[in-house]
């Protein structure tokens, strides 16, 4: 296990996270989930129509996604640049707890945008877990378990919302293997062809594979919507990345920790890490993911002392609007931040990503988009322009203004 006491905490996607097993992803036991019957509704998320049905009618073509924000120009010269901030879930799995809905409201209460990215095994029932076949493992294997089907239902309700109100469905991929021969890190970019093919499978097919029929279809064509990812464990990015050039997605959020300054693009796509934020009581930074911060309080149990909760609860917000602040006031680098919908440490990680959602939302300049959506943005700017954004470090301000500093760019 990692010394959580040092600097090296920064990778603990890649290390201490990964030996752990829970390694921060997935939706926190597959089947074994507390459960609840019947889909949870919120309200909201009417269908657009017409309804082109695709394939078994698993997904279909709405036409374009509702509650986009305008098409995004290009900065001004001398214009100071927008504070970007990404929420996004690993595995977006309803498994009964209620997390799914609550943040979809709490998007839709502060105008926020977000992404999901789903894990296809959680629109497989486990009853047909011999259809997956994992690369460089047995045929069904699944590091997260399978969703009991009343989840699996919860889970389409939720996900087909999501796009709905404007949201962003990406992938995480389907088992979620960090440890061993058969670990992410080990694949290569054919069998990272083949995990995404079978996670398209599982999204595209869930109507014939759950027999589910009065459920409405997923309102998308995925393999369109599907533009983005981040891999288990931040594991794998390097031979994942040319499957993904070729695939044209535009983004991977797979980097094991980045500093928080504006990001470049590897082999075609933007890399758009998780970042290391200032962790308060420590000296060293820690990952910009609930699972990280908790690695760092309760070390290796999702279950601490709950007399440190309320502290706990507060370092968590504090971290974020930390990192936060320190881009908001200097370089204003776009904040990554990921969840998972989980109650560890009696769900303080909620409650702190909440409150630092809310505290915000409402200043100036500030935009709660998904990763599709700031690819969209960096994509019509100018290079020379953003190459010159680069130039600042973490907590650097630009010299004389953001007037003096990018009109020179």
């Amino acid at each position: 296990m990692r010394d959580f006491s040092r600097r090296g905490v920064l990778g603990l996607g890649l290390g201490a996270a990964a030996a752990m097993g829970i390694a921060g992803c997935g939706a926190g036991g597959g089947g074994s989930g507390p459960g609840k019957p019947g889909p949870i509704t919120t309200g909201g998320g009417s269908t657009p129509h017409p309804v082109r049905p695709i394939g078994d009618g698993s997904t279909a073509d709405t036409g374009p996604q509702p509650h986009q924000p305008p098409r995004p120009v290009p900065l001004e010269p001398g214009e100071t640049p927008p504070q970007f901030v990404v929420f996004s879930w690993d595995g977006a799995g309803e498994i009964g707890n209620g997390l799914f809905p609550r943040f979809l409201k709490l998007a839709n209460d502060h105008g926020a945008a977000m992404t999901f990215f789903l894990s296809g095994l959680y629109l497989l029932p486990e009853s047909k877990r011999d259809l997956y076949r994992p690369p460089s493992n047995p045929v069904g294997a699944s590091d997260i378990g399978y969703l009991k089907d009343e989840n699996v239902r919860n889970t389409l309700h939720f996900v087909r919302q999501a796009w709905l109100d404007g949201h962003e469905v990406g992938t995480h991929f389907n088992g979620h293997f960090c440890g061993g021969s058969g670990s992410v890190a080990h694949w290569t970019p054919d069998d990272w062809r083949s995990e995404i093919d079978q996670a398209v499978s599982f999204v595209t097919n869930w109507r014939t594979n759950t027999g589910f029929t009065d459920l409405e279809p997923l309102p998308f064509d995925y393999r369109k919507e599907l533009t983005g990812a981040r891999t288990p464990c931040l594991l794998g990015q390097e031979n994942l990345l040319p499957t993904a050039a070729g695939l044209g997605w535009r983004y991977d959020s797979s980097s094991p920790g980045g500093l928080q300054q504006w990001p470049v693009k590897k082999e075609g796509v933007w890399d758009l890490p998780l970042q290391s934020l200032p962790f308060p009581g420590h000296s060293f930074e820690v990952l910009s993911m609930d699972y990280n911060i908790l690695a760092n309080q309760s070390r290796n149990t999702t279950r601490g002392v709950p007399a440190n909760y309320p502290s706990w609860r507060s370092q968590a917000t504090a971290t974020y609007l930390g990192g936060f602040r320190r881009a908001y006031e200097t370089n204003r680098a776009p904040l990554f931040i990921g969840n998972h919908f989980e109650d560890w440490n009696g769900g303080i990680y909620m409650d702190a990503v909440e409150e630092a959602l809310k505290a915000m939302a409402d200043k100036k300049d500030v935009r709660l988009v998904s990763f599709r959506q700031f690819a969209d943005w960096l994509d019509v700017q100018d290079q020379k322009l953003l190459a010159r954004l680069r130039t600042l470090a973490p907590g650097q301000a630009p010299a004389g203004g953001w007037a003096a500093y990018l009109t020179a760019a």
